[in-house]
């Protein structure tokens, strides 16, 4: 398998009834959300804390065995104009060198706003400043991850306008 650019092409090379990953790439950390195995419900489910790259994907591919999952999403920081900038090509290359560990099939989503989306929701439900920085990662990663699914069900036909 390999990187797909295309949410189409993703969702084509996805086994049926497997779950998805959505990753939320920082710097310091790798937030992670699991989809359902219908790829309706985005749970965030917890932070990896980033060390090098080969611990890091030991770490993400160790969730995915014991998951069973059928594919990556990596939330893609584009700039607000859509533009890509560095924080782009370091996802990109973190993908590349994934695609030599596994045989999963890796997506990107478009991320912008969702770090923003998931601090907000988290301030609305009233979570401590302290709470909020152990769970932002993870909510974000939720966040991606519900937006691929959202539109994997359109591509699907799934409450389709």
């Amino acid at each position: 398998m390999s990187v797909f650019e295309d949410i189409a092409d993703f969702a084509r090379a996805v086994p049926p009834m497997r779950a998805l990953a959505g990753l939320d790439l920082g710097e310091k950390t790798i937030g992670v959300a699991i989809s359902d195995r219908l790829l309706s419900i985005a749970t965030p489910t917890e932070t990896v804390r980033r060390t090098r790259f080969t611990d890091d994907a030991a770490a993400l591919l160790a969730i995915a065995k014991a998951r069973e999952l059928g594919g990556l999403v990596l939330g893609l920081p584009r700039n607000m104009d859509g533009s890509e900038g560095p924080r782009c090509q370091s996802t990109r290359a973190f993908a590349r060198n994934l695609t030599r560990l596994t045989d999963l099939p890796i997506g990107f989503w478009d991320e912008r706003l969702s770090t923003v989306a998931a601090e907000r929701a988290l301030i609305e439900a009233d979570t401590s400043r302290k709470r909020r920085k152990e769970v932002i990662d993870h909510v974000a990663a939720g966040y991606i991850l519900q937006g691929a699914l959202d539109r994997l069900q359109r591509l699907r036909g799934v409450d389709a306008p």
